[in-house]
């Protein structure tokens, strides 16, 4: 400690110089911030999915109905511990831009299968008595103002006219990655309005399982049940069904990894570049420490704690950005529910900032080291 002010001093001798490094750091630690939040917000429903929870679906696609049937047949499987089903709505309020997630769901079996969101139970109870009711994710509540006993136009796409909801409640998730964009409203009301060919249909089953060692063989068993018929079905794990989901917008990881792998290399460079400079200059000065008594070894960490301490103030602000920017909310409009930076994300910054920074300063620090007074002396 009793030589922090020695580099602070080395620091500041070109001022210029030393908020550019600064800089270059927060810019590249603010990119990794939020390349952090988009990852996590393309996998927060992978990493969180249930692990004793399955997907039915059509096995021709999603968009394709399944019978209202199916669930009792599905319940008899021994495994099977509860089951519920939705369907997805999709329709508009207000104007398109206002994308969030539908769905007619099954009150009876709702908050069994998906214990995570918490709903006030008096709030659930009406809701369950109101056939116009509605549940909205707190996020989505909080987007646009909305409160409990607000009336709630949406304008239907596929049936058409604008459905009108009561929101009887408001749910949060127990977790800090859960979903709370989601809009529920009931399955029954959806099945009185939809064409005949329609009528007790559903889009999906979730099923949840005894214990998770139990997803396969239930699993294998749904879709061997349903085999040859008019309405064969896929099932999959809960984690497996989302990590498709996402595979459909490309290999988000694959990009994340390049983009910040160019920005740290390109970083290294310049803060390599900017560390053998700043020790070029001070090349007398080393000399004079060496020639009154500091060992090769106190030189070495000398000039690598400046290049770490010039890393880790230009990581702290960049990081600290990047949560900023998440406390902002959601930029998406509810595209990607999952908008925060963990802390885990925090700490892997802080790691790699350190790691370039001690990087960049080993070569200039190696060079400093192996320096021989009378050369260093001569140069002057």
């Amino acid at each position: 400690m009793k030589f922090l002010g020695l580099i602070r001093a080395n620091l500041f001798r070109k001022k210029m110089r030393f908020v550019l490094t600064i800089g270059s750091f927060a810019v590249a630690l603010f990119l990794f911030g939020v390349l952090a939040v988009v990852r996590g917000a393309f996998s927060g429903g992978i990493d969180i999915a249930g692990a004793d929870r399955l997907v039915v679906i059509n096995r021709t696609s999603i968009i394709q109905p399944l019978p209202l049937a199916y669930a009792d047949k599905i319940r008899r499987i021994p495994g099977v511990k509860e089951l519920t089903y939705a369907n997805w709505f999709g329709g508009v309020y207000q104007d398109e831009k206002n994308f969030f997630p539908q769905f007619a769901i099954d009150v009876d079996n709702q908050r069994r299968v998906y214990p995570e969101f918490d709903i006030p139970e008096e709030q659930w109870q009406n809701f369950v008595k109101d056939r116009q009711g509605a549940i909205a994710g707190a996020a989505t509540a909080k987007r646009f103002g909305w409160k409990v006993g607000d009336r709630i136009p949406i304008k239907g796409t596929f049936l058409g006219g604008v459905w009108e909801f009561n929101l009887d409640g408001i749910y949060h998730g127990t977790r800090q990655a859960d979903d709370e964009t989601q809009f529920w409203f009931q399955w029954k009301r959806l099945d009185e309005q939809v064409p005949a060919q329609y009528k007790s249909h559903v889009g999906w089953y979730t099923v949840k399982v005894e214990h998770p060692d139990d997803s396969l063989r239930v699993s294998k068993a749904i879709d061997e049940g349903f085999a040859n018929s008019p309405f064969e079905t896929h099932t999959d794990t809960e984690k497996a069904f989302a990590a498709g989901w996402v595979k459909q917008f490309g290999n988000i990881q694959f990009l994340i990894m390049s983009i910040g792998g160019v920005v740290f290399f390109t970083l290294l460079l310049v803060t390599g570049n900017t560390m053998a400079i700043a020790v070029r200059e001070r090349t007398g000065e080393l000399a004079v420490l060496k020639a009154v008594g500091y060992s090769d070894r106190f030189v070495l960490l000398f000039v690598i704690c400046e290049s770490l301490l010039i890393a880790l103030i230009g990581g702290c602000l960049g990081l600290g950005l990047a949560k900023l920017f998440t406390l902002g909310g959601d930029p998406t409009r509810g595209l990607l529910p999952f908008f925060f930076l963990p802390g885990e994300a925090i700490l892997a910054g802080l790691g790699v900032t350190l790691l370039v920074g001690a990087a960049s300063g080993i070569i200039p620090a190696v060079g400093a080291m192996r320096l021989r007074v009378v050369d260093a002396l001569r140069r002057v």
